[in-house]
């Protein structure tokens, strides 16, 4: 009798081939690679399965999420494996010290790409050289925040003159508000008016000139109808015909303006008894420097006012700011504008001096803006400034530096930097507390980002040179 043949193992490869994708394999298939091969009995008839080798359940893939200490902007990419190399990444044999070595080598290059590839780094605008010398590390600060200040400009201009309404049209109609005038003016009534356009309202004001005014001078009017928006300059909208308001208490037409007046300066004089000095004087400059900065205007195109007076200037609420803050000044008396005669000389510097003074003489205490204003009223009067020159000073008694920085001498850039740093702190404080930048903090962010060296010290010059 012929013994049965014993069964033939079937030949296996030498060496499991490893994939090269992915990292993490399953670690059943592997342990079922690593065990080695042993004689099957035979299958019965009944098995359907012609696999000679039985392989043990394979554990359910894992998704392994490793953590990171720094967010990488990319993940980096295994190394290739050398072409007829099979990667074999549990197999093989090292000391300690080798693998720890290894494992520093690679973890210290892995972190070095990581550095460089992160995203949060990348921002910065800084390589890994760049943060080992301070002056880039400085020069990148700065360039920052002078571009945060230019955002934070641009965004509350915006909202101070956004939705300004555009010129008037046919298709517009007009409905008066109110029958008994908001603001009187010294050479002006002026009446609250909404224009409809379909299912949009803008109150506007209408302008009518006051019974026995002066005549206006059209070559005034004319510029102040061409002058792009600006902050601190009454903007026309129009003329609105007297048919179209039949019960308003004027006749013929008149102009549409495109703020709502609230009182004159004036006015605003006699209401403002009861603040404290400090308070007083501190409204007052914000005042004078939005009025010499619509007089710069009227100098940049070659015009001058021919008398300055309270009266006609007007203050009006900024757009999207708190009642209590500064009101916003408006250069309204148009009439009275002439092309300036050619002169060296500031054309507006001695009737600043005059108000100012005025203005002064209602301070009941000094303090040390009111002697810093009183030292400009001098000044005003003995060197005659441009209205932009006379801005620069108003704007370094309000935010510095003060005289005793010019005295002793000390650099001018280093303390451009700190400020400008200082504004930005103080506007993320005060947004983290809810509360919104008004427009003392669209002046002083204007003016941080206009200032240099050089102009900071033509302003020390002339108030205490």
């Amino acid at each position: 009798m012929n013994s049965p043949e014993p069964p033939t193992a079937t030949p296996g490869p030498s060496a499991p081939t490893w994939p090269t994708q992915p990292t993490y394999s399953n670690l059943g298939k592997v342990r079922a690679h690593l065990l080695p091969s042993k004689a099957c009995r035979p299958r019965t008839s009944g098995s359907s399965s012609t696999d000679p080798l039985v392989s043990p359940p394979p554990l359910p893939n894992k998704t392994l999420a490793r953590a990171r200490s720094l967010p990488a902007h990319r993940v980096p990419k295994p190394s290739p494996t050398p072409a007829g190399q099979a990667r074999r990444p549990l197999l093989g044999s090292r000391s300690v010290d080798e693998s720890q070595a290894g494992d520093d080598k690679a973890g210290s290059a892995c972190l070095h790409a990581e550095l460089l590839l992160c995203s949060s780094d990348m921002e910065l605008g800084l390589s890994i050289h760049d943060l080992l010398r301070p002056e880039d590390v400085h020069a990148m600060l700065e360039a920052r925040q002078l571009e945060g200040l230019r955002s934070v400009h641009a965004l509350l201009r915006a909202r101070f003159l956004g939705g300004r309404p555009g010129p008037c049209r046919p298709g517009h109609s007009f409905r008066l508000l109110d029958r008994s005038p908001c603001v009187e003016s010294g050479e002006a009534l002026y009446y609250r008016t909404a224009r409809v356009d379909k299912e949009m309202w803008h109150v506007l004001a209408a302008k009518v000139p006051k019974p026995g005014a002066k005549e206006p001078h059209p070559w005034g009017l004319e510029l102040q109808a061409s002058l792009p928006a600006h902050f601190n300059v009454q903007g026309l909208c129009g003329l609105v015909p007297k048919s179209e308001l039949p019960e308003a208490p004027w006749s013929g037409p008149v102009a549409l303006t495109a703020e709502e007046p609230e009182c004159t300066v004036a006015q605003w004089l006699a209401e403002a008894g009861a603040r404290r000095p400090a308070d007083f004087a501190w409204a007052l400059a914000l005042l004078l420097l939005q009025l010499s900065a619509a007089l710069e205007c009227l100098e940049a195109r070659g015009a001058a006012l021919a008398e300055l007076r309270p009266e006609n200037l007007l203050l009006a609420a900024p757009r999207g700011c708190a009642a209590w803050g500064p009101p916003r000044l408006l250069l309204a008396d148009f009439g009275q504008v002439r092309p300036r005669p050619p002169e060296p000389l500031g054309a507006h510097a001695l009737q600043l001096g005059r108000l100012l003074r005025a203005l002064l003489g209602r301070v009941p205490l000094a303090t040390p803006l009111t002697a810093g204003l009183e030292r400009l009223a001098a000044q005003l009067a003995r060197a005659r400034p441009s209205a932009a020159l006379t801005r620069g000073a108003l704007q370094t008694l309000l935010w510095g530096p003060g005289a005793a920085l010019r005295s002793r001498g000390a650099p001018l850039g280093p303390w451009l930097r700190v400020r400008r740093a200082l504004l930005v702190l103080h506007l993320a404080e005060r947004a983290a507390g809810g509360e919104a930048p008004g427009l003392e903090d669209w002046l002083c962010c204007e003016y941080l980002l206009e200032a240099t060296e050089a102009s900071v010290g033509c302003a020390l010059d002339l108030l205490w040179g």
